[in-house]
């Protein structure tokens, strides 16, 4: 606010306030032993009040959090030099092992995609040694998006539709174990007695379906642009598809529904438009972004009427073995999500098994 707001402190005598103070960096103990080069980047990390300022005021102006960060390291690439001290790249005879460091740059931990690499990990012998750099989506995105823009090797994990696979040439490692899981669908689930107390809303739901293409034009268009936005425009670009979901329908006179989903681009892709198209109907809808247990547990226990969110049936198998005879089922909104193993087009491997175990 005070990039946006000419404020200023006053005087503190007493400083019952409180002086200055910084914001630290810290780690788990083995870190600077198990991945020195992280711990190089996060110990030379340092930037100023201005720069964080720059980043949270385009956030308020409505930026995609990972999209501010990508136009800050694009603007400043001398400073993020200064960290990493050309840390990760390429030694021109060296192998793309050594210039990862052996390691798979992933997301959160406990998401599906992670999970299901840790299990590919352990599956294939030749990724013994191999390290899961398990951090956030957004940190994942970063890292992506510097390597590229230094032509590095890097290898992370990914799904399909993502955004990142139209803003960038990338192709998804061929996995002959299947350990990271075949083509998945993104289904629809509802709470029983739904289609008994809103048949309307539940004949549209259970209508709704896209293509990869569809969800990851939204994802693209979003990367700097509110979703309800673009959105929007989808429906008003695709109006013969929506159509098709809601014809024979009777509108509403403003029941509400509670529309349960998951805080990621996918699926906030798909939930906000279901929401739109709802609301377009008459209804009052109410969308909440939560875990994924927490999706299942809610449409199980009737607190959510519906959720067009699980990945199966890989991703969220555990979920569904669990809540899956509690709730209805109907069936897939998309087709073919896929995770794996993902790399820049200009990274010569086509496999995970063309990786090498550490020494």
């Amino acid at each position: 606010m005070f990039s946006r707001y000419d404020l200023k402190y006053l005087e503190d005598p007493k400083g019952t306030m409180g002086g200055e103070e910084s914001i630290n960096t810290m780690v788990r103990q083995g870190l600077q032993d198990d991945m020195p080069d992280v711990y190089y980047v996060l110990d030379n990390f340092s930037w100023d009040l201005e720069d964080i300022e720059s980043v949270m005021l385009e956030i308020e102006n409505g930026t995609d959090t990972v999209k501010a960060a990508r136009d800050w390291i694009d603007a400043n690439p001398e400073k993020v030099e200064s960290w990493t001290g050309g840390r990760g790249q390429a030694n021109a005879e060296g192998s793309i092992e050594e210039a990862v460091n052996y390691t798979i740059t992933g997301i959160e931990p406990g998401a599906g995609v992670t999970e299901a690499a840790h299990s590919t990990m352990d599956a294939y012998e030749n990724l013994q040694g191999w390290t899961l750099q398990e951090s956030s989506t957004a940190g994942m995105l970063a890292s992506l998006q510097q390597a590229i823009r230094k032509e590095e090797p890097i290898i992370i994990t990914g799904w399909t539709p993502h955004w990142i696979f139209e803003e960038y040439d990338l192709k998804m490692l061929e996995d002959p174990k299947g350990t990271m899981g075949g083509e998945e669908e993104i289904r629809t689930i509802a709470r029983k007695g739904l289609k008994e107390e809103h048949p309307e809303a539940y004949k549209i739901i259970d209508n709704f379906n896209w293509t990869l293409d569809d969800m990851q034009e939204v994802m693209n268009n979003g990367v700097d642009r509110p979703f309800p936005e673009v959105v929007e425009e989808w429906i008003t670009a695709n109006s013969d598809k929506v159509s098709e979901w809601t014809q024979g329908t009777k509108k509403s006179d403003g029941e509400t529904l509670e529309l349960v989903s998951t805080p990621w681009d996918t699926e906030r892709a798909s939930s906000e438009l279901i929401k739109q198209v709802l609301e377009g109907q008459g209804y009052k809808v109410k969308m909440t972004d939560v875990e994924p247990a927490i999706m299942f547990q809610a449409v199980a226990s009737g607190q959510a009427d519906f959720s067009v969110a699980p990945w199966l049936p890989l991703t969220h198998q555990s979920f569904y073995e669990q809540y899956g005879d509690q709730i209805d089922d109907l069936g897939a909104n998309l087709n073919g999500a896929r995770n794996g193993f993902v790399v820049p087009s200009y990274v010569e491997i086509d496999s995970i098994e063309d990786l090498n175990p550490k020494p």
